[in-house]
């Protein structure tokens, strides 16, 4: 199973601002353009509960699996929307057995930390926005350093870098 990360982050390495931050208004239309596309062409998208919520509603055209610790009151829709409690290693097993050989995983930095934490990562997609918060949201945390390469990096508009990242295995 190929896991690629995707995040938009601020040049200080922030995925937000503060804990409940419900926009993404500070990121460019660019980078915006590019997630769309990647996650098309993955075809699956994992994200937490409050992730989801800030979007709002199942991205088109891609399995939308979200993660949460609380299932009450949540229907799945095949197909569009899973909602699961699972861990990462049990979700990718149920993916893979149904033949998914792809995932991105979208947010938020609890997504991101429990699949580095397993080792689960592949990729990684990173935005670097021209903006620093100062405080905030990291992208991650609680895992042990993990090596990557530069596989790529480019101009995203005028002002964003796009940078393509593999994990050393």
């Amino acid at each position: 199973m190929q896991v690629t990360l995707i995040a938009a982050m601020s040049a200080d390495g922030k995925i937000a601002e503060e804990k409940d931050q419900v926009s993404l208004d500070w990121t460019s239309k660019e980078d915006t353009g590019f997630f769309v596309k990647k996650t098309k062409e993955i075809g699956v998208v994992i994200m937490g509960r409050n992730t989801y919520e800030t979007i709002g509603r199942p991205l088109k055209d891609r399995l939308n699996v979200i993660m949460t610790r609380d299932l009450d009151g949540r229907e799945s829709e095949p197909g569009v929307l899973e909602w699961t409690s699972d861990s990462p290693v049990e979700i990718i097993e149920s993916l893979a057995k149904r033949g998914y050989d792809k995932v991105a995983l979208c947010g938020g930095a609890s997504v991101y930390s429990a699949f580095l934490q397993q080792g689960l990562v592949d990729d990684l997609y990173l935005t670097v926005e021209p903006v620093l918060f100062g405080k905030g949201i990291p992208l991650a945390s609680g895992f042990d350093r993990i090596d990557l390469d530069l596989i790529d990096s480019v101009l995203l508009g005028e002002q964003s870098v796009l940078i393509h990242y593999r994990v050393k295995k």
